[in-house]
């Protein structure tokens, strides 16, 4: 009989892509969400982090949890209210997923979380960065600290519990690389600030593979980098960018003023950058990336 996923966040870029890559490998997929809407091939359980209320059935049919749900980093202005939002919807709704886990039967095998690499903190120059680097003391780290720290009341129920320090996913559906591109191809493009801020990014699919990988490979626990081998500057992302869609640069860099003046605090997310090694999955785990070139990877993504 086909295994069940449960995931949540599912209808974001993640978890579009993944539903797909589990339904090719013969998982069946079930969602949590806030809204009771229909999703071809998928099973809707509602929740509401809010009022702490979960449909119990979700866990109960459960082989497996992928926990992607949170309010977006770079939807709005960090005002404290948008900062709140942003904390609370990722460990408000790991804390609800524990409190149903520990509550109801179930025979959940794993679980895996999203976090992110901005627990080192949202700029750390060029400096290498392991998972034994020590976190950072910015928003976003105190974010994804406690984001963490959630996740850990999974664990604390005997269940295997992997955390994923998720770098920047290209993706041709959301996130950063359509941002990019798009100047890009109207030949208005640019690297943002001194342009030298290191990006560790990731392809969609291997992020979603790595997932998968982390459910059903029972040696994988704990946190995990995952990004790409190598890092690349923002200079050099937008470069390739411009290579793979034959477009010329000639704009100046955009001023990290400018940046700052538009997003205030938030534009650390595009003005910071993080040399982030994968450290645990090139030593510990038999992961293969379809995707370790970026030249390759963009060259998939924006065919």
């Amino acid at each position: 009989m086909a295994k069940t996923v449960l995931l949540t966040g599912g209808t974001g870029s993640i978890g579009t892509r993944l539903t797909q890559l589990l339904h090719q490998q013969g998982y069946q997929v079930s969602y949590l969400s806030r809204e009771n809407k229909p999703v071809s091939g998928v099973t809707v359980y509602q929740w509401d982090i809010k009022k702490g209320q979960i449909d119990p059935k979700a866990i109960q049919t459960a082989d497996y949890i992928i926990h992607l749900a949170g309010a977006g980093i770079a939807d709005g202005r960090w005002t404290d209210e948008r900062k709140d939002e942003i904390l609370g919807s990722r460990t408000q709704s790991t804390e609800l997923l524990a409190k149903a886990l520990a509550t109801h039967e179930h025979h959940v095998e794993a679980f895996a979380g999203s976090s992110a690499i901005g627990y080192y903190g949202g700029d750390t120059g060029d400096r290498p960065i392991t998972e034994t680097t020590p976190g950072g003391t910015d928003f976003l780290a105190t974010v994804t600290r406690a984001w963490e720290k959630s996740e850990d009341q999974i664990a604390a129920l005997g269940i295997r519990t992997v955390k994923l320090r998720t770098g920047v996913v290209l993706s041709p559906n959301g996130g950063a690389l359509p941002k990019i591109a798009q100047p890009i191809r109207l030949g208005a493009g640019a690297p943002l600030g001194s342009g030298q801020q290191y990006i560790s990014w990731i392809h969609i699919d291997d992020i979603c593979r790595m997932y998968i990988q982390a459910l059903t490979d029972s040696s994988w626990s704990g946190a995990y980098n995952a990004t790409a081998p190598m890092p690349a500057t923002n200079q050099d992302l937008t470069k390739a960018i411009a290579d793979v869609l034959h477009r010329p640069l000639i704009l100046p860099n955009v001023p990290a003023f400018a940046l700052k003046l538009l997003f205030g605090e938030m534009a650390i997310t595009v003005l910071g950058g993080n040399y982030v090694i994968n450290k645990r999955i090139a030593d510990e785990t038999s992961f293969t990336y379809q995707y370790a070139d970026l030249n390759l990877a963009l060259k998939n993504l924006l065919a």
